[in-house]
């Protein structure tokens, strides 16, 4: 499988239709796929909300062990939920959510000079996925590497404004180190040493990307998503939601969540490298975005990612007679790669991997 080097038809900018209060066929999706309207949905009338577990209980003897548990559940029910008293300066997380607005604000010939391919998918970008005459999500994103160093180029980084690179690059140094402290807490739940999942993703020789989703005003949110139903094919995502524009939707038992941000959280999600390492202990989950009529709405999503080239198989040590294996290895590169020919497609990624029983 080889990437093209090129999109299959001319981008648009969804910003750009946005402000021209356009809405093409291209953005239509498929009845089944629709969202049902955030306001009279049945789950906002029970307000279910994804766990919210405070990470100072860490710290302190007596709330350790209720606080790993409390990861635990979240991890075997949810797949996703967020953590306050995480340890990044709430300040630095609104400044870095303001140098992105700041960017997707700046007049479209300066954004443009970022424009991306999906050989790196790094830049500015508009679509996910290269088959041509595809469904396309309501949403533009900027996406940017951190690790390894051999693939950070501040050049592809945004310029504008002035001190954008300084605060992007502080940002994800910090949100890397709490990545690395979520991952201690996931391998000691399975029953592993704390570094297993770490050496299992590369030791320090790890990837880690940003994606920054700009999700416009949408004249018929009831027909579109700003992004499709997946799940995150990496390792472990912590996403910066934004705090004012409610958006982000996970699916629990069949039914749709729409997630409420707790100020100055990060809402933590199991990816699909984490499920196969556990042997489905965790599981990824599918989630989705659905847009708003009278706002715009910017999230960061950050990906912490095995490096490319390490094949990820079931811990032997979570492997059983009982429960064997479930998946074959294969390198984050290769799974990465078959992701992006196709597209969003909600968990048949990953469970299209899955082993033939023997």
């Amino acid at each position: 499988m080889n990437c093209p080097s090129d999109w299959p038809e001319p981008i648009v900018r969804v910003q750009s239709l946005s402000e021209t209060g356009v809405f093409p066929d291209r953005y239509i999706k498929p009845p089944t796929q629709r969202p049902t309207p955030i306001f009279s949905n049945s789950e906002q009338a029970t307000h279910t909300n994804i766990p919210t577990i405070d990470l100072r209980g860490l710290d302190h003897d007596h709330l350790r062990a209720t606080t790993l548990s409390q990861i635990s559940e979240a991890c075997r029910d949810w797949g996703f939920f967020q953590v306050v008293n995480h340890g990044v300066s709430p300040g630095l997380m609104d400044r870095t959510q303001e140098v992105w607005r700041q960017f997707f604000h700046l007049p479209m010939e300066l954004k443009q000079a970022y424009a991306n391919s999906p050989k790196t998918y790094e830049g500015y970008g508009s679509r996910l996925g290269v088959e041509k005459g595809a469904i396309l999500d309501w949403s533009d994103y900027y996406f940017l590497h951190y690790l390894p160093l051999c693939l950070k180029d501040y050049d592809k980084w945004p310029a504008l404004p002035g001190y954008a690179r300084e605060v992007i690059d502080e940002y994800g140094k910090e949100v890397v180190k709490l990545c690395g402290r979520i991952m201690k807490i996931l391998s000691l739940n399975l029953g592993l040493e704390q570094d297993f999942l770490q050496k299992g993703f590369g030791g320090e020789d790890i990837g880690a990307c940003l994606r920054v989703n700009f999700y416009p005003k949408c004249p018929q949110p009831d027909l579109t998503l700003g992004l499709s139903s997946h799940s995150d094919p990496g390792g472990m995502t912590v996403l910066l939601a934004d705090q004012h524009v409610a958006g982000l939707q996970v699916r629990k038992d069949d039914t749709w969540i729409t997630v409420k941000p707790a100020p100055h959280a990060f809402i933590v999600n199991i990816g699909d490298q984490i499920q196969v390492l556990s042997n489905a202990a965790y599981k990824s989950v599918e989630h989705r975005v659905i847009v708003n009529p009278a706002k715009e709405r910017l999230s960061l999503a950050f990906f912490y990612n095995p490096k490319s080239d390490i094949a990820i198989e079931p811990a032997k040590e979570l492997v059983t007679p009982e429960r064997p294996a479930l998946y074959p290895p294969m390198t984050f590169n290769e799974y990465r790669l078959y992701i992006r020919l196709n597209g969003p497609r909600g968990k048949s990624q990953v469970d299209s991997l899955k082993s033939p029983r023997k």
